[in-house]
């Protein structure tokens, strides 16, 4: 018997039927566009980095993310409540992330406050100012959330050397032998913008003298690490003091290497190396801008030079490329007109990403005062950095090749103080195999100390340091 047909030619005609059909496509394709439910984001990794300026807590996750944050005292907490993120073991595992040994908190508690919602409570150590920002993705990261914890009265770097006993708190002199007295204190500005703008118009306007006999450190003296010149009485001078900064650190890893060194903890063991090799000489006291794994942002590195009233600074990086010969020590300084090389330039625009890759919370810098520190650089502070760089250069060249046989000029945002002769070392070529190797290696770090520890000296006894005539 033959089947009957499914559809009669009639339905498929009928009204009615083409209604019912189209209600049926309508339903399915609502289906289809209606909103899914919206996904958790996920957070990706957590990291803590603690130190005596601040203690920097980073969530990287897939997405950006957005926090509500409060303060809550007695005793004193932080709240942060952060939306549409679902708790995972990664967030889970901030908990054992937080040190004993962490300045400013305590602790950290970690749960799912409501749906979608999920609440972190620092128990704190002190009042602290927090700073909650989203950094967006960039080089190796994803998108951040970052919670800054600053104490509420700021870190002062001089009172960190009255503490170690590495500054006179009263006027900064120590015994040496007869120079430039140290004029009275000046009133300082409470406005840094203007005090800075004043203090550059008068340096301009009125150089201050150099002392040329007898230095104030002179040679005979730097050649004996600890020896104590005779002296007339009454003859009181300030210390030398100079600022290195060991760059990176942080979030901000620098160059790596082909078997995973990272050029930030190079760095500071370099910095930290050449510190105790300059306190060793007479007169002198070192301030570094950071003496741990944390970032500072550049800006900041050259305040802490000027607060502490620094006569040098020098940036210790140890150099990359993208192809792995590439080798030797470097020495650079600012440049007025351009880059001196296209090496430079390039390098020059990849050290000034460090901001952006250490994470910085541009909402609350002070972009005037940067602008001011960034654009104000002299013509005598270049020429006298130059000076210490060929000095630096000259003896580097002693223990390892030089990538460049000159001193080489760019602009570097961190060497813009625009009082403090600057200079950018860059120790060797990390992304080279067997310059990793040497970077690595104690022998060579101590090397470099002694390298730029004469280079300094050398120009010191050529270019004796100014007389103050500026407070911080």
């Amino acid at each position: 018997m033959p089947r009957p047909p499914l559809l009669r030619p009639a339905t498929l005609t009928s009204p009615a039927r083409r209604r019912t059909v189209l209600k049926l496509g309508g339903t399915l394709l609502l289906s289809v566009v209606a909103p899914l439910p919206a996904r958790a984001a996920q957070i990706l990794a957590v990291r803590v980095w603690p130190a005596e300026d601040y203690t920097r807590v980073t969530l990287e996750n897939d997405t950006d993310l957005k926090a509500e944050h409060f303060l809550v005292p007695d005793p004193p907490r932080l709240v942060v409540d952060i939306d549409g993120l679902a708790l995972n073991d990664t967030l889970k595992g901030l908990v054992a992330k937080i040190e004993s040994n962490d300045p400013y908190i305590k602790q950290v508690r970690v749960g799912q406050n409501r749906p979608n919602v999920v609440r972190l409570v620092f128990d704190l150590k002190e009042a602290v100012k927090p700073q909650v920002f989203t950094l967006a993705p960039v080089a190796e990261y994803k998108h951040r959330l970052i919670f800054d914890l600053y104490p509420v009265r700021e870190a002062d770097p001089i009172a960190a050397l009255i503490e170690k006993g590495e500054w006179s708190p009263g006027d900064g002199t120590a015994t040496a032998v007869p120079a430039v007295p140290v004029p009275p204190a000046q009133p300082v500005a409470p406005d840094p913008v203007a005090r800075l703008e004043a203090e550059i118009a008068a340096m301009n306007a009125n150089p201050a003298p150099r002392v040329t006999q007898p230095a104030l450190i002179p040679p005979q003296v730097l050649g004996k690490p600890g020896a104590k010149p005779a002296l007339p009485a009454n003859n009181v001078v300030r210390m030398v003091t100079i600022a290195l900064d060991p760059g990176h650190g942080g979030e901000d890893p620098g160059a790596i290497g082909p078997s995973g060194t990272r050029e930030k903890d190079i760095v500071l063991a370099v910095a930290k190396k050449l510190k105790a090799r300059l306190e060793a000489l007479p007169n002198t006291r070192v301030m570094l801008t950071r003496d741990g794994d944390y970032f500072v942002p550049l800006g900041t590195r050259v305040e802490k030079a000027r607060k502490v009233q620094a006569d040098l600074f020098v940036s210790i990086h140890a150099d990359a490329f993208i192809e792995a010969r590439a080798r030797g020590s470097s020495v650079f300084v600012l440049s007025e007109k351009g880059a001196s090389s296209t090496a430079a330039r390039w390098l020059a625009t990849d050290q000034n990403k460090a901001d952006l890759i250490g994470g910085v919370n541009f909402a609350k810098h002070d972009r005037q005062l940067a602008s001011v520190l960034f654009d104000l650089s002299t013509t005598a502070q270049i020429n006298d950095s130059l000076k210490l760089g060929k000095a630096v250069l000259g003896e580097i060249g002693g223990i390892n090749r030089l990538h460049k046989a000159a001193v080489e000029q760019a602009g570097f945002a961190v060497l813009k103080a625009p009082d403090i002769p600057s200079i950018l070392v860059e120790t060797a070529f990390i992304s080279n195999p067997e310059e990793e190797a040497k970077l690595r290696d104690d022998g060579y770090q101590d090397q470099l100390a002694n390298a730029i520890t004469k280079g300094i000296k050398r120009y010191f006894s050529a270019n004796p340091p100014m007389a103050k005539s500026r407070t911080t």
